[in-house]
């Protein structure tokens, strides 16, 4: 079972928090869910809107089609009413509401928007595209959130603006009406996100009854019953999750969309015993700019702190000094890349995957970074601790790529799926020193033994140095200690299992070949194509340096298609793979709007490859 529900309206009047209280209640009984975040780069005013993906089954993955579209604002109405297949629910006063007075709205969006609807003969407003919507198949909701509201004002005596942010409470609840499942879990959402305060949560409760009411059951969903063990996070959240049961002592920052919201967790969990492994503590530090982000993190890691840093494109943009510097010195510090629309500031509250041939061969110079993506929200709990203990045990910088898709996506996970319990802190090859102590000394794997500042006497700079750190520019020097920082990456090349760099799902003649979160989209539509007669392997690469040449020339032997499928135009993760063994994709899906890969389209697109040979299938989806 697989049902699409989407919420709209303007940043900054609680589309966040109606999704999530949407997302709770459903899951109170049973259900998964993924949900995707959109919002534009203000504070307040412009569109924000939801796709949740509901289904019986673990889901990774939303829809650019929703069955159930849920607005209390015109612009809502007029971005979506061509997305909505069963039902519409919109405010009743906002029907004369004219395109060309929703100020907000982009002017090519509202040209699009009045384009599509004067051509099959309705009016540009609000109306006009609930009766586009309809005759599509979609069924209007009509509330008079302004008559609902007035009877909550004088019913709590509150002010009106208070009463405001209960519209997205009645549009849920309309919602959830239609679904069919008890009320009771939608209230118990209602009681614990509002429990501080009487008043929100009798407002609330007001507002949901007037939902309810307004809709009737069309779904018929049968509660699954509660489920033990499962949490709902988002993607930042589960990063600090999983750095912190890694045992990360020190993260700095500065703030950046949408890097911030992981260290921001951290700091509000620094010091409690959140995942029963015992008191711990993490010291986050906010600094004046990224150039201190990650110098401070280097600095932490010299001490012996497990240390990181996060950031995401200009942020990352600044760091690349200070990388090469950790990379000449062979520091372990972790610096999780919140990958986001590029270049330059882009698309700064939408996502990409352009930054990943950046992210493998960032800054000036050679010498070992090991690059990790993840693709899932389970995958980035566990990604976040191997990249500590890559860090240490080969002392060199590792960089996490975390796409904004996911990281402002929340997920329903069973907790069983993320191994707390089995986590193994790996610190690599330390020592106290003492007299002699070369903190670079010359190995046959080029790990040297590592002690922390004040530990032995040591020496760090920028240049090219000796075994005891000592500026040394001699030839032969030069020669040995550029090749023993070299011989890390194949010693980790050599070490690191491929179920850590490489997954195939699936085996087939036809491969999708892809990174991070087109994963998600993949699997959702791996079974149906199946039924359809199509079956398709998924090849996903999670590491991409080391790159795992010879167990993806072992994988892509002999296949039909290999079929890129990536959030780029270039398909960079693709290029990695001819630069590194030869082999060039047979055909492209490619995706650069900002928006992540839905389900509906890909599986449309990869119909298209596979059954016309179609060479590149480019996506648009997504408002």
């Amino acid at each position: 079972m697989r049902l699409s529900w989407m919420i709209g309206g303007a940043q900054g009047l609680g589309v966040d928090t109606s999704a999530n209280l949407f997302g709770s209640a459903v899951a109170k009984s049973g259900y998964y869910l993924y949900g995707s975040r959109e919002y534009y780069s203000n504070i307040k005013g412009r569109h924000s809107y939801f796709n949740v993906t509901i289904s019986d089954k673990k889901v990774y993955s939303v829809s650019g089609k929703v069955n159930i579209l849920a607005t209390f604002d015109a612009e809502s109405v007029i971005q979506h009413f061509r997305e909505v297949t069963d039902f519409i629910i919109y405010g009743k006063p906002l029907e004369a509401t004219h395109i060309d007075t929703i100020r907000s709205l982009e002017p090519g969006i509202a040209e699009e928007a009045k384009e599509a609807l004067e051509e099959k003969g309705f009016d540009p407003t609000v109306s006009g595209a609930v009766q586009y919507a309809a005759k599509n198949g979609a069924k209007p909701i009509a509330i008079d959130y302004v008559a609902e509201l007035t009877k909550i004002i004088n019913a709590l005596k509150i002010a009106p603006p208070l009463a405001e942010r209960a519209k997205n409470t009645i549009a849920i609840a309309a919602s959830y009406a239609l679904l069919g499942l008890d009320k009771k879990y939608l209230e118990d959402s209602i009681a614990s996100r509002f429990s501080k305060d009487k008043t929100f949560v009798q407002m609330n409760m007001m507002a949901a009854e007037a939902g309810l009411a307004s809709a009737s059951n069309s779904y018929s969903l049968k509660a699954l019953g509660a489920k033990k063990g499962r949490v709902q996070v988002d993607g930042n959240t589960i990063s600090a999750i999983g750095k912190m049961a890694g045992g990360l002592r020190f993260q700095s920052y500065y703030p950046i969309t949408p890097a911030s919201d992981e260290s921001t967790y951290i700091e509000a969990n620094q010091v409690l015993d959140t995942l029963g492994l015992g008191t711990q503590g993490v010291v986050v530090l906010q600094t004046e700019d990224e150039l201190s982000a990650i110098n401070a993190a280097i600095g932490a890691a010299l001490t012996g702190s497990r240390s990181a840093t996060a950031t995401s494109g200009p942020g990352f943009s600044l760091m690349a000094e200070g990388i090469s510097w950790a990379g000449m010195n062979e520091v372990p510090v972790l610096i999780t890349y919140y990958m986001r629309g590029a270049p330059a500031t882009g698309l700064p509250t939408r996502s990409g995957q352009a930054d990943l041939k950046f992210a493998v061969n960032v800054s000036h110079g050679e010498f070992p970074r090991i690059v990790i993506t993840s693709a899932t929200q389970e995958e980035i709990f566990g990604d976040a601790i191997l990249a500590l203990n890559l860090a240490e045990k080969y002392q060199t910088p590792v960089i996490h790529v975390i796409e904004k898709t996911l990281a402002n996506a929340y997920s329903i996970i069973d907790k069983s799926d993320l191994s707390i319990d089995a986590t193994v802190i790996d610190r690599g090859m330390l020592e106290k020193g003492g007299a002699d102590y070369k903190r670079f000394k010359i190995t046959e794997d080029g790990i040297s033994p590592r002690a922390f500042l004040g530990q032995a006497r040591m020496f760090y700079t920028g240049d090219e140095h000796n075994e005891y750190g000592h500026i040394a520019e001699a030839s032969m020097n030069r020669y040995k200690m550029y090749e023993k920082r070299m011989r890390k990456l194949d010693k980790a090349d050599k070490e690191i299992p491929d179920s850590e760099r490489v997954e195939v799902v699936g085996d087939s003649e036809n491969v999708l070949l892809t990174w991070g979160s087109p994963k998600g989209a993949i699997l959702d539509c791996m079974d149906e194509l199946s039924n359809e007669g199509i079956d398709i392997e998924l090849v996903q690469v999670k590491m991409f340096s080391p790159y795992p040449a010879k167990r993806m020339k072992e994988i892509l032997k002999g296949k039909k298609r290999i079929i890129a499928i990536e959030n780029n135009y270039n398909a960079q993760g693709a290029e990695v793979l001819t630069e590194k063994t030869g082999i060039m994709p047979t055909n492209f899906i490619l995706k650069w709007t900002g928006r992540p890969v839905m389900r509906d389209e890909l599986k449309d697109a990869i119909k298209q490859v596979v059954t016309n040979n179609v060479s590149k299938v480019v996506l648009y989806g997504g408002a």
